[in-house]
Protein backbone atom coordinates (compact mmCIF):
# COMPACT_ATOMS: atom_id res chain seq x y z
CA UNK A 1 0.00 0.00 0.00
CA UNK A 2 2.93 2.06 0.03
CA UNK A 3 2.48 3.36 -3.61
CA UNK A 4 -0.44 5.52 -2.38
CA UNK A 5 2.49 7.60 -0.36
CA UNK A 6 4.77 8.15 -3.32
CA UNK A 7 4.56 10.92 -6.07
CA UNK A 8 5.22 14.46 -6.20
CA UNK A 9 3.14 15.55 -3.59
CA UNK A 10 5.50 13.31 -0.96
CA UNK A 11 7.29 16.11 0.89
CA UNK A 12 4.10 18.00 1.41
CA UNK A 13 2.79 19.32 4.85
CA UNK A 14 -0.51 16.82 4.08
CA UNK A 15 2.13 13.76 4.04
CA UNK A 16 3.92 14.74 6.27
CA UNK A 17 0.95 14.74 8.96
CA UNK A 18 -0.53 11.70 6.87
CA UNK A 19 2.97 10.03 7.92
CA UNK A 20 2.89 11.03 11.60
CA UNK A 21 -1.07 9.23 12.08
CA UNK A 22 0.61 5.89 9.99
CA UNK A 23 3.37 5.89 12.49
CA UNK A 24 1.35 6.64 15.55
CA UNK A 25 -1.31 3.65 14.17
CA UNK A 26 1.27 1.30 12.86
CA UNK A 27 -0.54 0.54 9.53
CA UNK A 28 -0.63 -3.68 8.76
CA UNK A 29 -3.21 -4.42 6.24
CA UNK A 30 -4.84 -7.67 7.00
CA UNK A 31 -7.40 -9.32 4.70
CA UNK A 32 -9.37 -11.46 7.13
CA UNK A 33 -12.27 -10.92 5.14
CA UNK A 34 -13.01 -10.38 1.70
CA UNK A 35 -16.89 -11.00 -0.09
CA UNK A 36 -17.36 -9.06 -2.87
CA UNK A 37 -21.26 -7.66 -2.74
CA UNK A 38 -23.61 -9.06 -5.36
CA UNK A 39 -27.20 -7.63 -5.97
CA UNK A 40 -28.80 -9.84 -3.11
CA UNK A 41 -26.29 -8.96 -0.02
CA UNK A 42 -26.21 -5.14 -0.89
CA UNK A 43 -28.85 -4.75 2.05
CA UNK A 44 -29.15 -2.67 5.48
CA UNK A 45 -28.06 0.38 7.33
CA UNK A 46 -25.09 1.44 5.81
CA UNK A 47 -23.07 4.37 7.69
CA UNK A 48 -21.13 7.34 5.70
CA UNK A 49 -17.43 8.27 6.92
CA UNK A 50 -17.63 12.06 7.52
CA UNK A 51 -14.71 14.41 6.69
CA UNK A 52 -13.46 16.00 9.70
CA UNK A 53 -11.83 18.97 8.83
CA UNK A 54 -9.43 21.40 10.96
CA UNK A 55 -9.93 25.09 10.86
CA UNK A 56 -6.43 25.34 8.43
CA UNK A 57 -8.56 23.18 5.83
CA UNK A 58 -7.12 20.49 6.25
CA UNK A 59 -8.40 16.65 7.33
CA UNK A 60 -7.62 15.46 10.51
CA UNK A 61 -7.29 11.97 10.00
CA UNK A 62 -7.01 10.83 13.97
CA UNK A 63 -10.42 12.01 14.70
CA UNK A 64 -11.57 10.36 11.32
CA UNK A 65 -9.65 7.03 12.71
CA UNK A 66 -11.57 8.05 15.81
CA UNK A 67 -15.23 7.98 13.66
CA UNK A 68 -14.58 4.69 12.34
CA UNK A 69 -13.66 2.80 15.43
CA UNK A 70 -16.92 4.03 16.81
CA UNK A 71 -18.89 3.23 13.06
CA UNK A 72 -17.18 -0.31 12.94
CA UNK A 73 -18.47 -0.79 17.22
CA UNK A 74 -21.48 0.18 15.81
CA UNK A 75 -22.42 -3.21 14.26
CA UNK A 76 -23.25 -1.25 10.82
CA UNK A 77 -24.17 -3.53 7.89
CA UNK A 78 -21.46 -1.23 6.33
CA UNK A 79 -19.61 1.58 5.75
CA UNK A 80 -18.96 3.82 2.64
CA UNK A 81 -16.58 6.68 2.31
CA UNK A 82 -16.55 9.87 0.09
CA UNK A 83 -20.17 10.30 -0.25
CA UNK A 84 -21.60 14.06 -0.41
CA UNK A 85 -21.10 13.96 3.42
CA UNK A 86 -17.71 12.72 2.75
CA UNK A 87 -17.05 15.82 0.40
CA UNK A 88 -15.91 13.75 -2.45
CA UNK A 89 -16.42 17.08 -4.57
CA UNK A 90 -14.08 19.66 -2.66
CA UNK A 91 -10.88 16.87 -2.10
CA UNK A 92 -7.99 16.65 -3.56
CA UNK A 93 -6.15 13.61 -5.01
CA UNK A 94 -3.53 12.99 -2.58
CA UNK A 95 -6.47 13.44 -0.02
CA UNK A 96 -8.71 10.74 -1.63
CA UNK A 97 -5.98 7.85 -1.58
CA UNK A 98 -5.46 8.80 2.03
CA UNK A 99 -8.83 8.61 3.33
CA UNK A 100 -9.34 5.47 1.20
CA UNK A 101 -6.13 3.93 3.14
CA UNK A 102 -7.12 4.77 6.70
CA UNK A 103 -10.96 3.24 6.05
CA UNK A 104 -9.64 0.05 4.23
CA UNK A 105 -6.91 -0.76 7.06
CA UNK A 106 -9.13 -0.19 9.61
CA UNK A 107 -12.54 -2.21 7.85
CA UNK A 108 -10.22 -4.89 6.68
CA UNK A 109 -8.93 -5.28 10.39
CA UNK A 110 -12.18 -5.64 12.13
CA UNK A 111 -13.87 -7.55 9.27
CA UNK A 112 -16.55 -5.06 8.20
CA UNK A 113 -17.64 -4.22 4.70
CA UNK A 114 -16.42 -1.06 3.07
CA UNK A 115 -17.52 0.42 -0.29
CA UNK A 116 -15.01 3.26 -1.82
CA UNK A 117 -16.50 6.18 -3.07
CA UNK A 118 -14.98 7.17 -6.51
CA UNK A 119 -17.70 9.54 -7.35
CA UNK A 120 -16.39 12.38 -9.06
CA UNK A 121 -18.06 14.93 -11.94
CA UNK A 122 -15.35 14.45 -14.19
CA UNK A 123 -15.53 10.58 -15.52
CA UNK A 124 -11.22 10.77 -16.14
CA UNK A 125 -11.24 11.06 -12.57
CA UNK A 126 -13.63 8.58 -11.03
CA UNK A 127 -11.92 5.96 -13.40
CA UNK A 128 -8.29 6.93 -11.96
CA UNK A 129 -9.57 6.56 -8.26
CA UNK A 130 -10.73 3.02 -9.32
CA UNK A 131 -7.85 1.97 -10.96
CA UNK A 132 -5.61 3.27 -7.69
CA UNK A 133 -7.80 2.00 -5.23
CA UNK A 134 -8.75 -1.54 -7.03
CA UNK A 135 -5.97 -2.97 -5.05
CA UNK A 136 -7.62 -1.86 -1.40
CA UNK A 137 -9.89 -4.89 -2.30
CA UNK A 138 -13.10 -2.58 -1.27
CA UNK A 139 -16.51 -4.54 -1.44
CA UNK A 140 -17.49 -2.46 -3.76
CA UNK A 141 -17.10 1.41 -5.82
CA UNK A 142 -19.69 3.94 -5.47
CA UNK A 143 -19.79 6.45 -8.63
CA UNK A 144 -22.05 9.16 -9.86
CA UNK A 145 -22.73 9.73 -13.52
CA UNK A 146 -20.15 12.40 -15.44
CA UNK A 147 -22.37 15.73 -13.77
CA UNK A 148 -21.17 18.42 -16.49
CA UNK A 149 -22.25 17.22 -19.50
CA UNK A 150 -24.85 14.88 -18.72
CA UNK A 151 -24.82 11.69 -20.86
CA UNK A 152 -27.31 9.77 -23.29
CA UNK A 153 -28.02 5.97 -22.57
CA UNK A 154 -24.79 5.17 -25.08
CA UNK A 155 -22.46 7.04 -23.17
CA UNK A 156 -23.81 6.02 -19.83
CA UNK A 157 -23.05 2.31 -21.07
CA UNK A 158 -19.95 3.47 -22.19
CA UNK A 159 -19.25 4.71 -18.83
CA UNK A 160 -20.23 1.97 -16.89
CA UNK A 161 -18.58 -0.53 -19.26
CA UNK A 162 -14.87 0.99 -18.57
CA UNK A 163 -15.78 1.98 -14.99
CA UNK A 164 -15.91 -2.23 -14.69
CA UNK A 165 -13.07 -2.92 -16.55
CA UNK A 166 -10.43 -1.14 -14.31
CA UNK A 167 -12.59 -2.32 -11.29
CA UNK A 168 -11.06 -5.81 -11.90
CA UNK A 169 -14.26 -7.62 -10.71
CA UNK A 170 -15.42 -5.54 -7.79
CA UNK A 171 -19.22 -4.33 -8.16
CA UNK A 172 -20.36 -0.85 -9.11
CA UNK A 173 -23.16 1.14 -6.89
CA UNK A 174 -24.71 4.21 -8.77
CA UNK A 175 -25.38 7.54 -6.77
CA UNK A 176 -28.13 9.16 -7.92
CA UNK A 177 -29.42 11.74 -6.15
CA UNK A 178 -32.15 14.26 -6.72
CA UNK A 179 -29.99 16.96 -7.57
CA UNK A 180 -27.94 15.33 -10.53
CA UNK A 181 -27.74 16.69 -13.32
CA UNK A 182 -29.60 13.26 -14.59
CA UNK A 183 -31.67 11.45 -12.68
CA UNK A 184 -32.63 8.57 -13.69
CA UNK A 185 -36.47 6.82 -14.37
CA UNK A 186 -37.02 3.32 -12.88
CA UNK A 187 -36.99 2.17 -16.40
CA UNK A 188 -33.57 3.63 -17.36
CA UNK A 189 -31.99 2.40 -14.10
CA UNK A 190 -33.37 -1.37 -15.38
CA UNK A 191 -31.92 -0.42 -19.07
CA UNK A 192 -28.27 -0.25 -17.14
CA UNK A 193 -29.16 -3.23 -15.14
CA UNK A 194 -29.41 -5.59 -17.30
CA UNK A 195 -26.71 -4.64 -19.60
CA UNK A 196 -24.31 -3.73 -17.15
CA UNK A 197 -23.51 -7.13 -14.76
CA UNK A 198 -21.07 -5.42 -12.23
CA UNK A 199 -23.52 -2.63 -11.61
CA UNK A 200 -25.23 -4.81 -9.00
CA UNK A 201 -27.23 -1.31 -6.99
CA UNK A 202 -28.17 2.31 -6.12
CA UNK A 203 -29.05 5.27 -4.34
CA UNK A 204 -31.56 6.65 -5.04
CA UNK A 205 -34.27 9.36 -3.85
CA UNK A 206 -37.32 6.86 -3.51
CA UNK A 207 -40.43 8.37 -4.96
CA UNK A 208 -44.34 7.74 -4.05
CA UNK A 209 -46.33 4.54 -4.97
CA UNK A 210 -46.24 5.07 -8.41
CA UNK A 211 -42.37 5.35 -8.46
CA UNK A 212 -42.15 1.82 -5.98
CA UNK A 213 -44.29 -0.10 -8.19
CA UNK A 214 -42.32 1.16 -11.44
CA UNK A 215 -39.17 -0.64 -9.21
CA UNK A 216 -40.52 -3.31 -8.79
CA UNK A 217 -38.44 -5.07 -11.33
CA UNK A 218 -35.68 -4.98 -9.18
CA UNK A 219 -36.45 -6.96 -6.45
CA UNK A 220 -33.47 -9.26 -6.04
CA UNK A 221 -32.30 -8.46 -8.99
CA UNK A 222 -31.07 -5.02 -8.19
CA UNK A 223 -29.98 -3.13 -4.79
CA UNK A 224 -31.98 -0.26 -4.27
CA UNK A 225 -30.95 2.29 -1.22
CA UNK A 226 -33.45 4.85 -0.33
CA UNK A 227 -32.78 8.36 2.30
CA UNK A 228 -32.40 6.93 5.64
CA UNK A 229 -35.34 8.74 6.92
CA UNK A 230 -37.58 7.02 4.61
CA UNK A 231 -36.05 3.41 5.24
CA UNK A 232 -39.00 1.75 6.63
CA UNK A 233 -41.33 2.52 4.60
CA UNK A 234 -39.18 1.85 2.07
CA UNK A 235 -38.32 -1.53 3.25
CA UNK A 236 -42.39 -2.22 4.11
CA UNK A 237 -42.68 -1.83 0.08
CA UNK A 238 -40.14 -4.45 0.06
CA UNK A 239 -38.33 -2.70 -3.33
CA UNK A 240 -36.06 -1.03 -0.87
CA UNK A 241 -32.63 -3.24 0.30
CA UNK A 242 -31.19 -0.38 2.58
CA UNK A 243 -29.96 2.87 2.75
CA UNK A 244 -26.72 5.10 2.86
CA UNK A 245 -28.01 6.78 5.67
CA UNK A 246 -28.72 10.06 7.33
CA UNK A 247 -30.29 8.62 10.60
CA UNK A 248 -26.87 6.83 10.99
CA UNK A 249 -25.48 10.58 10.93
CA UNK A 250 -26.95 11.34 13.85
CA UNK A 251 -27.10 7.73 15.66
CA UNK A 252 -24.80 4.72 14.48
CA UNK A 253 -26.18 2.19 16.87
CA UNK A 254 -29.71 3.82 17.17
CA UNK A 255 -30.11 3.57 13.22
CA UNK A 256 -28.98 -0.35 13.36
CA UNK A 257 -31.29 -1.12 16.14
CA UNK A 258 -33.55 0.68 14.25
CA UNK A 259 -32.92 -1.64 10.87
CA UNK A 260 -33.03 -4.73 13.09
CA UNK A 261 -36.68 -3.82 14.47
CA UNK A 262 -37.59 -3.66 10.96
CA UNK A 263 -37.20 -7.37 10.51
CA UNK A 264 -39.34 -8.11 13.38
CA UNK A 265 -41.69 -5.54 14.36
CA UNK A 266 -42.00 -2.97 10.91
CA UNK A 267 -45.86 -1.22 12.49
CA UNK A 268 -43.02 0.08 15.74
CA UNK A 269 -40.44 0.98 12.86
CA UNK A 270 -42.82 2.85 10.79
CA UNK A 271 -43.93 4.91 13.91
CA UNK A 272 -39.72 6.23 15.07
CA UNK A 273 -40.11 6.43 10.95
CA UNK A 274 -42.81 9.28 11.90
CA UNK A 275 -41.23 10.50 14.90
CA UNK A 276 -37.67 11.24 12.88
CA UNK A 277 -39.67 12.98 10.32
CA UNK A 278 -40.87 15.10 12.86
CA UNK A 279 -37.79 16.06 14.53
CA UNK A 280 -36.19 16.13 10.89
CA UNK A 281 -39.42 19.08 10.29
CA UNK A 282 -38.88 20.91 13.31
CA UNK A 283 -34.92 21.03 13.49
CA UNK A 284 -33.78 20.30 10.10
CA UNK A 285 -36.10 21.74 7.36
CA UNK A 286 -35.26 25.02 8.89
CA UNK A 287 -31.40 24.95 7.79
CA UNK A 288 -32.45 23.44 4.18
CA UNK A 289 -34.95 26.53 4.23
CA UNK A 290 -31.83 28.64 5.18
CA UNK A 291 -29.35 27.25 2.27
CA UNK A 292 -27.32 24.81 3.71
CA UNK A 293 -26.26 22.28 1.99
CA UNK A 294 -26.61 18.03 2.32
CA UNK A 295 -23.21 17.92 4.03
CA UNK A 296 -23.94 20.69 6.40
CA UNK A 297 -27.08 18.86 7.69
CA UNK A 298 -25.50 15.73 8.31
CA UNK A 299 -22.19 16.95 9.64
CA UNK A 300 -25.02 19.16 12.17
CA UNK A 301 -26.88 15.63 12.84
CA UNK A 302 -23.38 13.90 13.56
CA UNK A 303 -22.65 16.97 16.23
CA UNK A 304 -26.63 16.27 18.24
CA UNK A 305 -25.71 13.07 17.86
CA UNK A 306 -22.46 13.57 19.78
CA UNK A 307 -21.26 10.04 19.17
CA UNK A 308 -17.78 11.54 17.66
CA UNK A 309 -16.24 14.78 17.89
CA UNK A 310 -16.10 15.62 13.86
CA UNK A 311 -17.26 18.68 14.19
CA UNK A 312 -19.35 20.73 11.96
CA UNK A 313 -16.94 22.73 9.85
CA UNK A 314 -17.48 21.87 6.22
CA UNK A 315 -14.11 22.85 3.48
CA UNK A 316 -14.26 26.49 1.51
CA UNK A 317 -16.64 27.97 0.14
CA UNK A 318 -19.25 26.00 1.88
CA UNK A 319 -21.23 27.03 4.68
CA UNK A 320 -21.18 25.02 7.87
CA UNK A 321 -23.83 24.95 10.52
CA UNK A 322 -21.88 26.78 13.87
CA UNK A 323 -21.31 24.98 17.04
CA UNK A 324 -23.67 26.82 19.47
CA UNK A 325 -26.34 25.53 16.89
CA UNK A 326 -26.24 22.20 17.80
CA UNK A 327 -27.18 22.31 21.63
CA UNK A 328 -30.97 22.90 20.50
CA UNK A 329 -31.03 20.21 18.10
CA UNK A 330 -29.44 17.71 20.08
CA UNK A 331 -32.10 18.53 22.99
CA UNK A 332 -34.77 17.67 20.22
CA UNK A 333 -33.58 14.79 18.79
CA UNK A 334 -33.06 13.12 22.39
CA UNK A 335 -36.80 14.11 22.88
CA UNK A 336 -38.46 12.56 19.69
CA UNK A 337 -36.61 9.75 19.67
CA UNK A 338 -35.23 8.71 23.27
CA UNK A 339 -34.24 5.13 21.91
CA UNK A 340 -31.89 6.49 19.79
CA UNK A 341 -29.48 7.72 23.09
CA UNK A 342 -30.18 4.61 25.34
Amino acid sequence: MQNLMKGSYSKSFHSMILNKFIKRYSFTFIYNRYILLNAQNLRGNWGTLLLPVNADETIDYFRLADELDYLIAAGLNGIYSNGTAGEFHNQTEQEFDAVQLVLSEKCHRAGMPFQIGAANPSPLISLERIRRSVSLKPDAFQVILPDWVTTNEKEQLDFFNRLSDVASGIPLVLYNPPHAKKVLTPAQLQILSNAIPQLIGAKLAGGNKEWFDAMHWSINTFSVFVPGHFLASGVQTKVADGAYSNVACLSPAGSQAWWQLMQTDMPAALDIQKRILSFFNECIVPFINAGYSNPALDKLLAAAGGWVPVGTRLRWPYQWVREEEVKHVALKARSWLPEFFT
